[in-house]
């Protein structure tokens, strides 16, 4: 799998145990920065990881943050963009099964480093169940095409 990861500055270190971690499990990894623990502003780290999944240039993206929070608002301004913030196992587990997230974003400063490995894992190993779930995420599509935000099909 294709993997664009970003972080601003809070997210620094995880970031790059995160790149690390994908490394060993197989995946090609767009390292998309920051490259220092300087402050910098996380929209465009998010956006920049968010516009190559909307474009289909990566299958999926990884943003570390402070909470995680901010980074999911930024990538989700982007079309066909479904960024969350998990918490534990059982979020990351259901973001792919029930809502086919294809951006993950963590909290540099409230999850353990065991932690974001196991879920980092989890997320990328659960399909998406599809049935009534896809319709579901279809309706997303479809509200960004109504709203003029992107000429989705």
């Amino acid at each position: 799998m294709r993997i664009a990861v970003g972080s601003d500055h809070r997210g620094y270190q995880i970031r790059a145990k995160v790149i690390d971690l994908l490394h060993r499990l197989g995946h090609e990894v767009v390292d998309l920065g920051t490259d220092s623990p300087e402050p910098v502003d996380y929209p465009d780290f998010a956006v920049a990881v968010a516009r190559m999944v909307s474009k289909k240039e990566v299958d999926r993206g990884i943003l570390v943050c402070g909470t995680g929070l901010g980074m999911c608002i930024a990538a989700n301004k982007l079309p066909n963009v479904r960024a969350a913030p998990c918490h534990d196992d059982l979020t990351a587990e259901m973001s792919r099964r029930h809502n086919d997230l294809n951006v993950l974003c963590l909290s540099a400063d409230m999850l353990g480093e065991r932690l974001i490995d196991r879920m980092v894992e989890l997320w990328l190993n659960t399909p998406f169940e599809g049935g009534r779930h896809a319709r579901r995420v279809e309706r997303i599509s479809q509200i960004e095409h109504e709203s003029g935000i992107c000429d989705c099909e």
